[in-house]
């Protein structure tokens, strides 16, 4: 799970991206407003902030850098424009792989064990 998080004047905003399951959501100081399944390269989400204002967010993987790159616009002006690493996507990758690893292990152990 990849999370940005950003502060927008009152508003606590964060994006939340499952890198192996699809699922991204958007919060606005707690509160989900936005949720979808994205199985692509990039994906946008629209939102209404509390003072009335539009938001929308890009998420997206830049290919040369394999960056998570989400960028936050209001009112159709570009605010902000937040960077995960590679590193970031690797261990949640490496934390996967360990869980399913695991998950089998167990499996087989109380198949033997039966």
């Amino acid at each position: 799970m990849v999370t940005f998080r950003y502060d927008l004047n009152q508003d606590v905003i964060v994006l939340q991206a499952s890198n192996w399951c699809g699922l991204e959501q958007v919060f606005v100081n707690g509160q989900r407003v936005s949720r979808k399944l994205n199985f692509g390269q990039n994906s946008e989400h629209n939102i209404q902030l509390n003072d009335g204002k539009p938001c929308r967010f890009q998420l997206l993987i830049d290919p040369t850098s394999e960056e998570m790159i989400c960028r936050i616009y209001k009112s159709n002006s570009l605010i902000t424009c937040i960077h995960q690493g590679k590193e970031n996507l690797i261990k949640s990758r490496k934390l996967l792989q360990n869980l399913v690893i695991f998950t089998t292990l167990s499996g087989l152990l109380l198949l033997l064990l039966n």
